[in-house]
């Protein structure tokens, strides 16, 4: 089995590699199927449908799938099965954001996805200048993630208080791993299979990022 994305060489990536332009137009396209995948479930899931749903059950598919997609993409070499693997993340995303978005309004939505967008941009732009300097944080973004998970768990179990600090803390983080992801998209041969396992690793940062941002703007209106 190859390793995983961000890890393999010119001998452990198959397929033939494509030029600069179109090995990011297909992170792109791969990119905004996911989004609009999630636009879809969106608009034709009723929310009362998803928050029928037992708790376990729900929570346990999110994580079954997600978890399994991640596996698939970062391990396959296959631009069919890491396609397949990204749309497995996708869904279980999908039913998250569809669930958080009802509670804001529309206005607020739209602000949160055109802040992402234009963020997502910039890191991009400074993923591509300063990669070196990315994967140099790419430690600390991690150790920094896993932090504010575990202050996250213990809050929601045992304190149960609003924290806002630890939104912008988060936003930040998945900024990091924007730009982390990007430079490293870069770095590796660009065949097929590494667009699409590249463009799944950067569907998750900007997802995170957005959702994050849509807390702060709804907590400040």
């Amino acid at each position: 089995m190859p390793h995983e994305v961000f890890d393999r060489t010119e001998t452990e990536s198959s397929g033939t590699e494509l030029s600069a332009a179109a090995y990011n137009l297909v992170i792109g396209l791969v990119l905004l199927w996911g989004f609009g995948l999630n636009w879809y479930m969106v608009k034709t899931i009723p929310v009362e449908r998803l928050l029928e749903i037992r708790p376990l059950f729900f929570f346990g598919g999110y994580f079954l799938l997600a978890f399994g997609g991640v596996f698939l993409f970062r391990k396959s070499s296959s631009p069919f099965l890491s396609f397949i693997g990204y749309n497995m993340v996708a869904v279980p995303f999908g039913a998250v954001i569809n669930i958080v978005v009802a509670g804001y309004d529309s206005h607020i939505v739209l602000e949160a996805i055109q802040l992402t967008g234009g963020v997502t941009l910039v890191m991009m732009l400074l993923g591509t200048l300063f990669p070196v300097f990315f994967s140099r944080i790419a430690g600390a973004l991690t150790i920094a993630l896993l932090a504010v998970i575990l202050v996250e768990l213990a809050n929601m179990f045992f304190f149960k208080k609003d924290i806002p600090a630890l939104d912008w803390v988060v936003a930040v983080i998945f900024c990091g791993y924007i730009g982390y992801d990007w430079g490293r998209a870069n770095q590796i041969p660009k065949t097929l299979d590494n667009a699409i396992d590249s463009a799944a690793s950067l569907y998750m940062d900007i997802i995170n990022l957005f959702l994050r941002i849509l807390r702060i703007l709804g907590r400040r209106r």
